[in-house]
Parts: structure tokens; C-alpha cells; sequence
């Protein structure tokens, strides 16, 4: 089953993320809580959306996504930033019917597409993206300016 996160879920949306991040290789980038995430997905000014997977009244798996905007088709879109399984729930079907339910809001939103990055590594996903008509988009490059090197910048101060 897939339905909408709530504010009780927030824990088990934690634990799944850190899940993932062990899976990535990125548990050193983890610097989450529970405060944080239920403030920035159930406050007053949602940042983001939560699907949850169910299996038999477990929480099993989630796609967190937020809407961007393209100013070549001039509509919304969405970023699906994480979809997650748990190893032992995989090839049951969840993550087919949590992204399913991700593009099944993009056209119900009118957004104009989906996107998402996959780590180069992670041929399973990718087989599984190509599976349901994802593209690659080789040609572009990932940026990211984070933590001390942000706030240096935005604040001007020299970065070296």
C-alpha cells in the first residue's frame, strides 16, 4: 500500500533515510532529526512530500519529492529526492508503485516532468529507472555548495 506521510511517520522516515545513506555509502553525511524533519515536512511551510510503502501495516519504504520549475517548458516539476526499499521488501513491488504514485502526481499537478539523480554506482536502480522509460541525462554535471563553503559564499567573504 501507498499512501501520504504524516507527522507520525516521522521517526520511521528517519530510520529509512539513514537506512539509505548506509546503503549509499553516505552515513557520514547524515546530520538529520526528528525535530527537523517533521518541521520542514509537516510545518507550517512544507518543504517536501512523503510517500510511504506498507506491507502488512509496516513502513517498508518512501519517496520524499518537492516540486522545482523549468523555465524551458515554463511549468513545475518535481524532484524526487530519495526512494527507498528495505532490502528484505524489495521485488515485492514498492518501489515500481512508489514512483508510479510520484509521476501519478506530477501529471495531476500539471508538472511537465520528474527528475532525479541515481549515484553512477547503483546499477540496480539505474536498470530499474530505464525499466519504466527514465533517461539518463549524461551530458549534465551535479553541483552542490554546502555547509561552510554556503554560507562563506552567501555572505561574500572570500572562499580562499
Amino acid at each position: 500500500m501507498i499512501r501520504a506521510a504524516v507527522a507520525a511517520d516521522v521517526d520511521a522516515i528517519c530510520g529509512l533515510v539513514r537506512e539509505l545513506a548506509a546503503y549509499e555509502r553516505l552515513e557520514h553525511e547524515v546530520s538529520l532529526t526528528s525535530e527537523a524533519m517533521a518541521r520542514h515536512l509537516f510545518g507550517p511551510r512544507p518543504h517536501a512530500e512523503v510517500l510511504i510503502a506498507e506491507e502488512a501495516g509496516q513502513v517498508v519504504g518512501f519517496a520524499l519529492f518537492f516540486h522545482n520549475f523549468s523555465t524551458f517548458l515554463a511549468r513545475p516539476g518535481i524532484h524526487l529526492e530519495d526512494l527507498y526499499v528495505q532490502p528484505a521488501h524489495r521485488g515485492h513491488g514498492h518501489g515500481t508503485r512508489l514512483l508510479r504514485a510520484v509521476a501519478s502526481l506530477a501529471v495531476e499537478r500539471g508538472c511537465g516532468r520528474c527528475e532525479w539523480s541515481v549515484l553512477d554506482w547503483n546499477e540496480p536502480a539505474i536498470a530499474f529507472y530505464r525499466t519504466v522509460g527514465a533517461v539518463p541525462m549524461d551530458d549534465w554535471t551535479t553541483f552542490r555548495l554546502a555547509g561552510e563553503p554556503l554560507c562563506a559564499f552567501a555572505r561574500g567573504r572570500p572562499l580562499h
